[in-house]
């Protein structure tokens, strides 16, 4: 006769997969590369936007681009009259021939920024032969393409960019990509290089824009320090 049989216990849960162990295992490196990564490519990016921005490339071009800022009733605003003021200083210098003002309108403004910046330039003794206001697009990138078209019905294909040092790159990204052959020659004066603060925080603006350019208009390539 068998003796009393004992109750079973709980049975022990059976080891995972192999594979998803390995998963857990793995998971924390993935996590913490990605952070190594995204740590470098901000940082790298925001050193190239430093980089270029203490870098003068002036050389004779085809035309002298002022990218647009704030103007008040056809007054440029200091950060766009301190960009006009630098655009002139290369034209009296023989840089190129002519300066192409860029910029629109902000809703219920009577004057777009490339007409308010042409009209500063008149005002200071360019010619009105030697200006092109080119006021088409609803952002930076839209501008230069604008100025593409436009250089390409005239044969004209090099361009000193002028605007903030920390734009210096983003601007120069964008050009190269709708095809100008482009510079920089970014202004030394006015309120967003006045501290280290402002400094800082363009710089730290100007790194994120740049990444968002890079991701959303298919371009992945953050390997141009663009400092020559």
């Amino acid at each position: 006769m068998s003796g009393p049989t004992t109750p079973a216990g709980p049975r022990p849960a059976p080891d995972p997969p192999s594979t998803a162990r390995a998963a857990l295992r793995w998971a924390p490196r993935v996590v913490v590369g990605a952070l190594v990564i995204a740590v470098l490519l901000v940082g790298g990016t925001a050193i190239r936007v430093w980089q270029l921005g203490r870098v003068d490339e002036r050389q004779p071009v085809d035309m002298i681009v002022v990218l647009g800022a704030a103007q008040y009733d056809g007054r440029p605003s200091p950060v766009f009259r301190a960009r006009l003021q630098h655009a002139l200083e290369l034209y009296e210098q023989g840089v190129a021939p002519r300066i192409v003002t860029v910029g629109g309108a902000a809703p219920g403004d009577a004057f777009t920024e490339a007409q308010a910046g042409e009209q500063w330039l008149v005002e200071n003794g360019v010619p009105g032969q030697a200006l092109l206001p080119v006021d088409d697009g609803r952002d930076t990138y839209e501008s230069f393409e604008a100025v593409a078209n436009v250089a390409e019905q005239r044969g004209w294909e090099s361009a000193a960019l002028v605007s903030d040092p920390w734009h210096s790159l983003r601007s120069r990204t964008m050009a190269d990509d709708v095809g100008l052959d482009a510079t920089t020659s970014p202004t030394k004066r006015g309120p967003v290089v006045q501290t280290r603060e402002t400094q800082f925080r363009y710089i730290v603006r100007e790194t994120g824009a740049l990444i968002y350019y890079h991701l959303t208009h298919g371009s992945t390539d953050f390997s141009d320090t663009g400092v020559g």
